[in-house]
């Protein structure tokens, strides 16, 4: 089969981010759009981005794009792909859709256009008017955008955030995929100090030691193409294999996370044993007001409450303070902080931000909030450009 053409999703703000992890894994001809990636891979490599994909929602395997202004176009032009390459005769399907800015603004009568127009291919090619759907599920996506069709299957299953770990989660928990994003949209690298003082259920830090220990954040879960006969069952062993073997088991990180609340700390521990970092990183119950930093250098990344779904402003303004007199002359400190109070450079008054990258955190727009710090003296000559 010749090269398919994936697409990594992603939340808007990290389609840089998971550029870099592609072009990372050797992926070549990448182009990249408001919240995707498209790469060119064969069908033995779409194991590689369900694995290694840290900062991507899912790899979809795009079947084809087309103008559609009214249902007949859709029918017609759906019916007319290659579903028969990927579906079999005792596959399950169902039919996802999506419609921006476009004629064809109903979702529901969108999918069923797509629904029955892949039907009618499959009995088509099949020579059958009944599938009884018992084998390997296959979701189909429409997603219109200005009048254009594009047609895909989800390769992944549940979203590439679901590592797997996460059994203990706070009431606001970051995804993990953003989490580690802004790790890699931060100095950190492993052989450097970093702390979160208000950790909560652990997942920045779980993610910066996975990443660390180059653990393949897929490897302990599945996915809906490992069953499709459409990619060697071979590929998933051999790719799984080559993630085992990857990971640096010799890594000595200095990951630091605190919290005020016992149940949360207990929680990071837990989550971070099930990711294989237990060992990595140091938990403890302490009140973001007693911090006390002896460092001269470090990195901290962070995502306090703000307000909207925990936390209240007097509490908010108080772990501010705290922040600003405690990292105010530390200006070998990295500060990363996300948030969605727009007010946050006001009380962290050691410098204005260097950068403000705007990204959100499920439906919540938030600002990730950049503070270098100089770089201890023997990695002076290094860039700090990101």
């Amino acid at each position: 089969m010749d090269k398919l053409t994936l697409i990594a999703t992603s939340t808007f703000g990290l389609e840089a981010v998971v550029k870099r992890e592609l072009i990372a894994m050797g992926f070549e001809d990448l182009k990249t759009s408001e919240g995707k990636v498209e790469f060119q891979a064969s069908p033995e490599e779409i194991p590689t981005p369900n694995l290694w994909l840290r900062c991507a929602d899912r790899v979809l395997l795009k079947l084809g794009e087309f103008p559609a202004t009214t249902f007949d176009e859709l029918f017609e032009q759906t019916k007319a792909l290659s579903w028969e390459d990927w579906i079999t005769p005792d596959g399950k399907f169902t039919v996802n859709g999506k419609s921006i800015k476009s004629t064809l603004g109903s979702i529901s009568a969108c999918q069923s256009i797509v629904k029955k127009a892949v039907v009618e291919k499959l009995k088509a090619v099949y020579h059958r008017e009944w599938f009884e759907e018992t084998g390997a599920e296959f979701t189909v996506q429409v997603a219109l955008l200005k009048d254009v069709a594009t047609l895909t299957i989800d390769t992944s299953g549940p979203g590439l955030n679901r590592r797997g770990y996460r059994t203990q989660a706070g009431a606001a928990a970051l995804k993990e995929t953003l989490a580690s994003a802004l790790v890699q949209l931060s100095f950190w690298e492993k052989d450097r100090l970093l702390i979160d003082p208000m950790c909560g259920s652990g997942t920045i830090l779980i993610e910066a030691a996975m990443l660390g220990k180059n653990i393949a954040p897929g490897q302990n879960r599945s996915f809906a193409s490992e069953e499709w006969p459409g990619i060697p069952s071979k590929a998933w062993r051999v790719a799984r294999l080559k993630a085992y073997e990857s990971v640096d088991k010799n890594s000595n990180l200095q990951l630091f996370g605190y919290d005020i609340d016992p149940v949360s700390v207990d929680a990071a521990r837990i989550n971070a044993r099930k990711a294989g970092v237990g060992n990595d990183i140091l938990f403890e119950q302490k009140d973001m007001h007693n911090l006390w930093i002896d460092k001269q250098y470090g990195i901290l990344i962070s995502n306090p409450p703000y307000g909207i779904k925990v936390g209240e402003f007097k509490e908010m303004n108080a772990i501010y303070i705290s922040l600003n007199k405690t990292f105010k002359k530390k200006t070998g400190w990295s500060v990363y902080i996300l948030t969605a109070d727009k007010k946050f450079p006001a009380y962290f008054k050691r410098a204005q931000p260097d950068r403000v990258r705007k990204l959100f955190n499920g439906q919540i727009e938030v600002n990730y909030y950049q503070y270098y710090g100089e770089r201890p003296k023997e990695e002076a000559g290094s860039s700090d450009s990101l």
